[in-house]
């Protein structure tokens, strides 16, 4: 019995610190939200397109379930034009963070909200997908770590933070900073632009308005113009749509154009996990010819590097010299299988 009264208290003073510490930081985040507002004047959003009324959902909360769903549907198929109309300034945007990783760079997403969860999520598939660095291609979200899963209040509204994220991450003049902002107004973002640009590396921004403009000139402007949200101002919706499509291009287009992909194949992919293994396995399968079996085998003596076992496999070489091979192409498969030496 004196134990577990011992085991009790422990318990219960953990639970104050704990509460402490909760109340701690929830003083912090107010006072931070304090100060922000300072001199702040809150910025009129009313004339923006994504804020406007959408008059053709003004009763949708009167529909049916089925109507509302088609609704919302016909809305959603608007977003991929916009998104093809800008198609010349994404494809922009992909040379530049193709020469970022030629010469040692990375690519920075910037954004608040859904605009930050979105290039986080971005940013976290390329490691198994493509095989990259897992510093190669990160996103910044306003609030930090904490706003990926919930949101900060105020967070976006706090200009200076932006640009210590953007000075936090030692943003370097090879790098690519891409800045994400549906309405194209939020402080954070444009602060953290402003920064990177300051610091010498090259810089995007994505918005879905088309009266915004970054407040210091970038490289490159896309705006996919996707117009008022089914919901009021609902950025998640189609603008997060289109934003989510203009990632995937930006991304996918860069290791394309870095060698890793060969044919339409994720050759550089990691196998972290049985589904990945499969398609491993299943990729040399394809290109080879090579039964699962002998695929697996092939794998084996190639490390579990895919491109190398295609290699190796498909020139009659060792492992060495396939990696010789793939260096001297600069990790493509073509150019490797097609050189004489």
């Amino acid at each position: 019995m004196p134990r577990m009264k011992k085991v009790r208290n422990f318990i219960s003073k953990r639970k104050i610190k704990d509460l402490k510490n909760l109340v701690s930081r929830r003083k912090i985040e107010s006072v931070k939200n304090l100060l922000s507002k300072v001199g702040h004047t809150v910025i009129d959003r009313s004339k923006l397109l994504t804020e406007k009324i959408l008059h053709e959902t003004k009763d949708i909360d009167s529909k049916g379930t089925l109507d509302i769903v088609d609704i919302i549907n016909k809305e959603d198929a608007k977003v991929a034009s916009a998104v093809h109309k800008e198609r010349k300034n994404i494809a922009r945007a992909v040379e530049l963070i193709v020469k970022s990783f030629r010469s040692g760079g990375r690519l920075f997403y910037v954004g608040a909200g859904t605009s930050g969860r979105l290039g986080i999520l971005d940013a976290s598939e390329m490691p198994p997908t493509f095989g990259t660095p897992p510093g190669l291609v990160r996103g910044i979200i306003a609030g930090g770590r904490r706003a990926v899963f919930r949101s900060v209040e105020g967070a976006e509204d706090r200009r200076p933070e932006g640009e210590r994220a953007i000075y936090k991450v030692g943003i370097k003049d090879t790098d690519t900073v891409v800045g994400i902002a549906a309405g194209g107004t939020t402080p954070f973002v444009q602060s953290a632009i402003k920064a990177a640009k300051r610091m010498g590396a090259k810089t995007v921004f994505l918005t879905c308005n088309p009266g915004t403009k970054p407040e210091t000139p970038t490289d490159v402007i896309i705006r996919p113009v996707t117009g008022p949200e089914v919901i009021t101002g609902s950025t998640r919706m189609k603008a997060g749509t289109a934003t989510k499509l203009v990632l995937n291009t930006l991304t996918t287009a860069a290791m394309i154009k870095t060698g890793r992909v060969y044919g339409n194949l994720m050759v550089d992919l990691n196998a972290t996990n049985d589904k990945l293994t499969d398609r491993s396995e299943r990729i040399v399968m394809q290109v080879t010819g090579q039964s699962r079996r002998a695929a697996k085998r092939l794998l084996k003596k190639a490390r579990g590097r895919t491109k190398t076992a295609i290699l190796m496999h498909l020139r009659g070489i060792s492992y060495g010299d396939a990696q010789k091979r793939l260096s001297r192409s600069n990790g493509f498969v073509r150019d490797a299988l097609e050189s004489s030496s």
